[in-house]
């Protein structure tokens, strides 16, 4: 093992001593605020699509102060996303898609970092996966032992 290995391994393990593991109880305890931030998420990131597409759809044909006007209503969606975003972080939870809500709460299964796996379309956390299987390797929580 070289140093730099030594220095990145003691960084990850720093940083898994400060993060925020949930068990599958405490992730749906949270679960009511997250669903109120997520929807939030999902009605912002709609709002900058729309936004985007119409300035993409309005290249050269849409006046200056029109284009000026949605570049500064994008940047200002972009602001109230990156709150949204720090708040699930504050709570501990990870985003990995604004559209879709799809939400990631870290937890720790036999000795290992897991993710609980929710998405604005379901009603509670049902799904968990390894941390490198992303949303493709989803399991039934049943398989995890609290």
């Amino acid at each position: 093992m070289s140093q730099y290995d030594f220095a990145v391994s003691s960084k990850s393990a720093r940083e898994r001593n400060r993060r925020k593991y949930f068990t599958l109880t405490e992730a749906k305890r949270a679960l009511p605020l997250v669903k109120r931030v997520a929807a939030d998420i999902q009605g912002v990131q709609a709002q900058r699509l729309r936004i985007h597409a119409e300035l993409s759809a309005g290249l050269g044909a849409m006046s200056p102060a029109r284009e000026k006007m949605l570049h500064e209503d994008f940047e200002r969606a972009t602001d109230r996303m990156e709150t949204l975003i720090d708040e699930l972080r504050m709570i501990g939870v990870e985003l990995k898609d604004p559209s879709r809500a799809l939400l990631d709460f870290p937890a720790m299964h036999e000795g290992r970092e897991v993710l609980l796996c929710w998405k604005g379309d379901e009603e509670t956390i049902t799904h968990w996966h390894e941390t490198a299987a992303g949303f493709s390797g989803r399991k039934s929580v049943e398989l995890l032992e609290e």
